[in-house]
């Protein structure tokens, strides 16, 4: 009964969301429907893309209603901020009411699926991590991605340079002629200079949105050159080859250090999947262990000896090059 009446007030709070919005939103749709009219006839756009295009827009529309309330904040900034590293189209205040969204959806279906305390907490607790463990990873994958093209990307400055090109125009050359992250990110430092931020302020702000210990050398070095003089094509040349260098290290070190990690990971992962899914299946099972002291202090042993056992994997296997 419980899970009912659980799973009814969801329902219920959602529907009168979408009826506010689709309230606030009904002369938004009436102008998309006659330009989508207009369109059709004079551009032949596809009528699947179209319809694409309006259901994002109504999801936006729908997170920055509620967002607003977060806009101001300060850590709604800084989540903003993660979320363009990793390259995610989102506000900060979009992604906290969709965060928010996702741990109600969680909690409601384990009340009303499980009935229970014990899946429903550890639904709420997966609702909280893997947002965030999403970001970090795509993330990382940006910025690793980006660090495989930064030698390309010097070596396409250093030609630029020797054909007689000034250093602007060739970060300017660069996001012209290469794609992916690097690309995105001079394009941006491009954008920067030409709306008159100084070029050394610019490339400040370059690293501070990467986070990539090559691009800070390569910044390093060329704001050294500039207040010293000296050889700009040569000094990227030079610090390409090091690049280069240090990406094949890094890449003989993961090989050899592939066992540890593998090892690393499914210890890591191993008890609390195990945990999760003797949850899932069997909550009566699990219980006995959540409903009694002795049981939180066995789970707390356990996560604080998993804790310094990633830990000290983790050391061993991450080597600096």
């Amino acid at each position: 009964m419980e899970g009912f009446i659980a799973g009814f007030s969801f329902i219920t709070v959602v529907l009168m969301v979408l009826g506010i919005h689709a309230i606030m939103t009904g002369e938004k749709k009436r102008v998309l429907n006659r330009m989508a009219f207009y369109t059709d006839s004079n551009l032949q756009l596809e009528e699947e893309e179209l319809q694409k295009t309006r259901r994002s827009l109504h999801l936006k529309e729908l997170l920055g209603l509620f967002g607003k309330a977060f806009a101001t904040k300060s850590y709604t900034k800084k989540i903003e901020k993660e979320l363009l590293k990793a390259e995610i189209p989102m506000k900060g205040e979009e992604f906290i009411v969709l965060y928010f969204f996702i741990f109600a959806f969680a909690i409601t279906a384990g009340m009303v699926f499980w009935k229970s305390i014990g899946p429903t907490v550890v639904l709420g607790v997966l609702s909280l991590i893997l947002p965030n463990v999403f970001i970090k990873r795509k993330k990382a994958k940006r910025f690793e991605k980006l660090n495989h093209q930064i030698g390309e990307g010097l070596t396409v400055m250093s030609n630029g340079l020797r054909a007689g090109y000034s250093f602007q125009q060739t970060i300017d050359l660069v996001s012209k002629e290469m794609s992916g992250p690097l690309a995105v990110e001079f394009g941006k430092t491009t954008r920067e200079i030409n709306l008159g931020t100084p070029i050394d302020q610019a490339l400040m702000n370059l690293t501070d949105r990467v986070e990539s210990d090559d691009l800070e050398l390569l910044v390093t070095a060329v704001l050294i050159q500039r207040q010293i003089g000296g050889n700009l094509a040569e000094i990227l040349d030079n610090i390409s080859s090091t690049i280069r260098e240090r990406i094949r290290i890094k890449g003989e070190i993961k090989t050899l250090t592939a066992q540890g990690r593998i090892s690393g990971l499914i210890i890591g992962l191993l008890p609390p999947v195990m945990f999760v899914i003797l949850m899932l299946m069997n909550p009566s099972y699990m219980n006995v262990m959540l409903e009694r002291e002795i049981g939180w202090m066995i789970l707390a042993g356990g996560v604080v000896s998993q804790g310094l056992g990633i830990f000290f994997i983790q050391k061993v296997i991450n080597i600096e090059v």
